[in-house]
């Protein structure tokens, strides 16, 4: 394969990188105080921090990965984002309101209020875990493509990103992180659109061609329902990506994200009012749905460029970059030839074998790249090279400054020194942000020599532990009589919910292990004493039960509402009734408080709507509680003689 990368494409990266850091250090002056340093003294515009959502949402991992979806299958994965926007509402609605009207900057403080210290605790060490999971895994998948195409050292690509983010995130903290992160998503939508319409000018027939060929190979589908009634009979498919499955999937994962995630949180406290806040959440959240649309667009037009008569032999180049890759990522480095120059005939033989295994499925997410390093002209790929680290850059920020803000405030000044001084607190967060850029650029070096498979299972273990952070989140937002038993009685259920249905995929890890390991004979016997109860469903519906079973108290309450009324169970009627209200945010009881309490952070007509509902379960309460007086002063039935 040639690929090329000019001076102008130097320049180009160059001048990104520098322009990131001119923007931490031009806001150094107003991020020199804890609230300026966390929350940018609440005064940012939403579109801003609606930008950044954005940017924070959209990691180098997507940027590649939606395009090698749809060039190697179809748009089901778009179902995914067609649940944000009711994701999006939901947060907009009940969750944005607790976070503005709270004085703390933790996202997980109200969990504290509500169980204890246990639950905030609970939260924030999985968050802080798996930040640092986050940021070495997109630093790393980043990296290797540039690293297998261009043929830069991977250590260095991951150094050099590391260094530069933390930098910025160091000098100008959230307020340089947010408009950087503004800047970034600007870069990455301007490289998607012009390497979509690069590629539509080099295809003959240009996008109606892309139309007709897609078409003609179903690409642009979405695959089955996967529901149905059959004879009566409801049915439901759980056990393959369906449309339902995937959009049950990701509502959950967006209310995790727009609901409870701290990188999200703080840019609503950011956020110079309510109104602006609600204004960043909403332009975040919509704002992926149509560009997601552009990367699985780019991932189809490539599917069409590839295929055809032209470039059709360009796909065994594909395929050697990626089995060159998955050689790397296993320890095996290319070996020359000191006579030749050329590689070694044992790596040759391994690079072809694995090279002829590879299917569509495997080079999806390196087509793009692929393309970026060898169809381009000079000057656009430097641009694209610079979207793809700034898809990176703007997802690594945001975790360095959240991160630091949780050690401060759930950790420093919670147990260490409540009554820090300004200048304290201070010296924490620079520490943090520092420690956690180290962290997350040594995770990246770290899985240079790990394999994917042992990354699949820290990613299992931290769903399993981390699963049910959603859950808990919903069941203090929904439910103003859970205590404390009942969130650790949900918790521990979620988490056993989760376990068993991610077992399939940590015994399948032991027995990728080599035969003869004790690994591989203990995932053996595993799978032998699981057989008749593992988990048949697919591994989307993991957070989505793992929610549910947190939550599935007052979901059981609202489907048994009708077979209350039939009969005539009116007292309980009325007890459910009640905590379903506090599903809306309302309750039957101490109304004029809670309007008091609402007023402040509830729009006028919200508040209005919200009146309404109170009336009306006020009315079917009442009628309740007649229908329980009547049945308690009726006659006795005549008894049969």
């Amino acid at each position: 394969m040639v690929s090329h990368f000019t001076l102008l494409d130097w320049i180009v990266l160059l001048v990104y990188f520098g322009g990131t850091m001119s923007v931490g250090f031009y806001f150094h002056r107003q991020s020199r105080s804890t609230v300026g340093f966390t929350a940018a003294g609440r005064s940012l515009p939403g579109w801003v921090c609606g930008l950044s959502i954005f940017a924070t949402y959209v990691s180098s991992i997507s940027y590649l990965a939606l395009p090698g979806k749809s060039f190697a299958d179809n748009w089901n994965p778009f179902v995914f984002s067609l649940s944000i926007p009711l994701a999006t509402w939901i947060a907009a609605r009940w969750f944005l309101p607790y976070y503005r009207a709270s004085t703390e900057v933790s996202a997980y403080a109200l969990l504290e209020h509500r169980f204890g210290v246990w639950a905030r605790l609970y939260a924030s060490v999985f968050y802080l875990l798996t930040q640092v999971a986050r940021m070495g895994v997109v630093m790393y998948l980043m990296a290797l493509p540039m690293a297998v195409i261009f043929g830069w050292d991977i250590r260095l690509i991951i150094l050099a990103t590391g260094l530069s983010v933390t930098l910025y995130s160091f000098v100008g903290g959230i307020i340089a992180v947010i408009w950087t992160d503004a800047i970034q998503a600007l870069v990455l939508l301007l490289g998607a659109l012009v390497c979509l319409l690069v590629m539509w000018w080099r295809i003959d027939g240009g996008p109606w061609e892309v139309l007709q060929v897609a078409a003609a190979a179903d690409k642009f589908g979405w695959g089955p329902l996967g529901a149905g009634c059959d004879q009566g009979v409801f049915w439901l498919d759980a056990r393959h990506a369906t449309i339902l499955v995937v959009l049950f999937y990701g509502l959950v994962i967006n209310l995790q994200n727009f609901g409870i995630d701290q990188s999200f949180v703080q840019r609503y406290i950011a956020s110079s009012s309510d109104r602006e806040a609600r204004k960043s959440l909403w332009l975040g959240g919509l704002l992926y749905v149509p560009v997601s649309a552009l990367f699985f667009l780019i991932g189809t037009s490539l599917y069409v460029f590839y295929h055809a008569e032209s470039h059709r032999q360009e796909i065994p180049e594909v395929k050697q970059l990626v089995a060159r890759q998955q050689l790397m990522q296993q320890g095996v480095y290319p070996e020359y030839d000191a006579a030749s120059g050329r590689w070694s005939a044992d790596y040759a033989r391994q690079l072809e074998a694995r090279a002829a295994r590879l299917g569509p499925a495997e080079i999806g997410d390196r087509v793009f790249p692929h393309f970026i390093a060898k169809h381009l002209p000079p000057g656009i790929t430097g641009l694209l090279i610079a979207a793809i680290f700034a898809a990176a850059m703007s997802t690594v920020s945001t975790s360095l400054n959240s991160s630091a803000t949780l050690v401060m405030t759930d950790y420093y000044r919670r147990f260490l020194r409540p009554a820090a001084s300004e200048r304290q607190c201070m010296a924490v967060l620079y520490a943090s942000t520092i420690i956690w850029g180290v962290l997350g650029t040594g995770m990246a070096l770290l899985l240079v020599k790990l394999t994917d498979s042992a990354l699949d299972v820290w990613w299992t273990l931290s769903g399993i532990f981390g699963g049910g952070m959603c859950g808990l989140f919903l069941l203090c937002v929904i439910s103003r009589r859970a205590g404390n038993p009942a969130a650790i009685t949900g918790v521990l259920a979620g988490v056993l919910v989760i376990l068993w249905l991610s077992w399939p995929k940590v015994i399948d890890y032991l027995l990728a292990q080599p035969a003869g390991q004790g690994a591989h004979e203990l995932g053996v016997r595993l799978q032998e004493l699981s057989q008749g109860w593992l988990s048949p469903l697919h591994a989307f519906l993991v957070p989505v039960l793992g929610t549910l079973t947190i939550d599935g108290l007052l979901l059981l309450k609202l489907f048994a509402l009708p077979s209350l009324y039939r009969q005539g169970d009116f007292a309980r009627v009325a007890l459910y009734e009640h905590d379903i209200a506090m599903l809306l945010r309302v309750g039957p009881s101490n109304v004029s408080q809670l309007f008091d309490e609402l007023a402040d952070h509830v729009s006028p007509n919200d508040l209005q709507e919200l009146r309404s509902i109170v009336a009306e379960i006020e009315q079917r309460a009442a009628r309740a509680a007649q229908r329980l007086g009547d049945a308690a002063t009726a006659p006795p039935p005549a008894q049969e003689r």
